[in-house]
């Protein structure tokens, strides 16, 4: 029953005998040819009209209903084949709990599962590092604090200047990448997770080297304009960058920068990894770290304010573009007809996101294992060691 789209007309005449269809034998199977694929693809205006032209009304609706249910069976067949579970293909609801695995596996997709996200960081990689040299351009054109002052800021103008809460917002930032990696070390697809994150960490920040490309902003404190130095000569520019990548472009890891400014690229990563953090865990089982998340969040968007590094534009343009961002890739991702009526714009703007969503067939099921062995392994042979000799 499973390979019915390989039926011959035989296959089709037997089909119909056990059925009790035998009289249309002839009229489908030796004068129309009809095989396993067009079998399939009848339907009850071609039973009725010619050239089938099938008279007897009882015999059109009972054959109708038998192709029905050998359509049926032949879609719940293809799910176990490709071992999908609990969704509605082609109109038809399978009777599974939940997904079991939502890649095809049969396509032997392994090698690229595991290229795929070492791309994506590549691809940020590289993105980082134009982003650095960027930075650095743009300290050489930071104008002068005695000509232009601080733009007037409705948050920055009434909150005093905290001198440790930029190192705060940094720690904050640090210990929600230690929670993020930590999630994708535990998660069933962490392939699909680590490449999802770092693919929009590059695009975000590719779109940021352009905006402090184009625009040079006077600096939000007084206490910046000491860190904006002149940098001349490509092989100088470079070092600098490379001293930038090198700290991964934190103040703790001993730099400072003081031109790049619209958008907040902290801001930009603390929301990323909090969304990431978010979509990937368990949405009742751990709750607590869902709400953990969006206050390191907040507070770090906050401490960022505070310390007087970031104008409120910067913070409030990177939190809402980051989250529009997010949510619009894992529509695309989630969804083939979206994916399917956006593709030339995709191309555009995303051009490696049919590659990397090649695979895709609905949500990502959030399941974790233990990355060095299969728990469910593990705990069938304990029951096969327990059965045939702790019983002996």
């Amino acid at each position: 029953m499973c390979s019915v789209k390989s039926w011959s007309c035989d296959d089709v005449g037997n089909w119909l005998k056990e059925n009790g269809l035998e009289d249309y034998v002839p009229l489908l199977c030796e004068q129309h040819k009809v095989d396993g694929p067009a079998l399939l693809a009848l339907t009850e205006d071609d039973l009725k009209n010619p050239p089938l032209n099938i008279q007897v009304l009882g015999h059109v609706k009972k054959l109708s209903l038998k192709l029905g249910h050998l359509k049926e069976e032949d879609i719940e067949c293809r799910l176990k084949r490709y071992h999908v579970a609990d969704t509605v293909i082609d109109g038809f609801k399978t009777s599974r709990k939940r997904f079991s695995n939502f890649y095809d596996r049969n396509n032997n997709d392994t090698q690229n599962e595991i290229l795929k996200p070492v791309l994506c960081f590549i691809y940020a990689l590289c993105v980082s590092f134009l982003v650095a040299i960027g930075i650095v351009v743009c300290d050489n054109r930071v104008p002068d604090i005695r000509r232009n002052p601080p733009l007037p800021d409705l948050f920055l103008d009434n909150v005093a200047f905290v001198p440790w809460a930029f190192k705060a917002s940094e720690i904050i930032y640090i210990i929600m990448v230690s929670i993020g990696f930590s999630l994708s070390i535990f998660h069933k697809n962490r392939s699909v997770m680590l490449r999802r994150f770092f693919y929009m960490q590059g695009t975000l920040m590719f779109l940021r080297l352009f905006t402090i490309l184009l625009t040079s902003l006077s600096v939000p404190g007084v206490h910046l304009y000491k860190y904006c130095k002149k940098y001349t000569g490509v092989q100088v520019i470079l070092q600098q960058a490379v001293h930038i990548i090198s700290g991964i472009g934190l103040s703790v890891g001993g730099v400072r920068t003081c031109g790049d400014l619209f958008f907040s690229g902290h801001t930009v990563n603390l929301t990323l990894i909090n969304l990431t953090i978010i979509e990937y865990s368990y949405k009742t089982r751990i709750r607590h770290l869902r709400i953990l998340t969006w206050l390191l969040n907040l507070f770090g968007m906050l401490f960022i304010l505070a310390g007087h590094e970031h104008y409120s534009i910067d913070v409030v343009v990177a939190f809402f573009l980051t989250y529009g961002f997010f949510m619009y890739y894992h529509a695309l991702a989630y969804n083939r007809s979206l994916m399917q009526r956006d593709a030339k714009r995709t191309r555009i703007w995303l051009p490696f996101f049919k590659y990397f969503e090649s695979n895709c067939a609905g949500a990502v099921p959030n399941e974790f294992e233990c990355p060095l062995f299969s728990w469910t392994s593990f705990k069938k042979r304990l029951t096969f060691y327990r059965d045939n000799y702790i019983a002996v």
